[in-house]
């Protein structure tokens, strides 16, 4: 079984995928399941080029290409900064799996303490530390996302821009419905054939 927690490779892939589990929303990590997930047209050669992403996150009304960016908050400053290969690999990555999966930035904020609630709608406990998210899909951030660092390549938004285009992950369980019918269940099922690890 390769679906330990313990394997994800920052605390906040780990923050994450407990959030999931907790929240019973159903998954694939792509470390674990990389070659299962990987639309059958797609060259290899195209595949090999783009940055992964995280998790496929599976939901009744669609299904999220996610890839986790943990930021530690200091002074109650929340960045959203990402890379311009985070955000072109994540547009391919959308494209080649087509209609029904929406990729996406998770920023998982570490607080040193528990932050306000009113700030965010998801706030939680992991391994000793608080954590909160919030969503904005990679189409809106491309659409705004100004140059932060040439040298290295980064990128953000304005704090008027991710208030306006950032949005819980699951508030009320309404975004990704828990426990109810999943779509893409073939793919699933196949995952589960293969002995590889969702996460539900």
């Amino acid at each position: 079984m390769l679906g330990s927690v313990a394997l994800r490779r920052h605390h906040y892939e780990s923050a994450f995928e407990a959030y999931l589990r907790r929240r019973r929303i159903p998954y694939v990590a792509v470390d674990e399941a990389k070659k299962a997930l990987l639309p059958a047209a797609a060259p290899c050669s195209r595949l090999n080029s783009l940055k992964s992403f995280d998790f496929v996150v599976y939901g009744q009304s669609g299904n999220l290409l996610a890839e986790v960016k943990g930021r530690r908050v200091h002074s109650h400053r929340t960045e959203c900064w990402v890379t311009r290969d985070d955000v072109e690999s994540l547009a391919r990555w959308e494209q080649l799996f087509g209609p029904g999966f929406d990729a996406a930035f998770i920023f998982v904020y570490w607080f040193e303490g528990q932050p306000p609630d009113a700030q965010f709608h998801e706030v939680f406990p992991h391994a000793d530390r608080w954590y909160a998210l919030r969503t904005v899909r990679a189409c809106d951030y491309a659409r705004a996302m100004r140059t932060r660092s040439r040298a290295w390549g980064t990128v953000d938004l304005s704090r008027e821009a991710f208030d306006r285009l950032s949005a819980p992950f699951a508030p009320q369980a309404s975004r990704l419905h828990i426990g109810d019918a999943v779509p893409a269940l073939e793919v699933l099922d196949a995952l589960e054939t293969r002995g590889l690890s969702i996460g539900v």
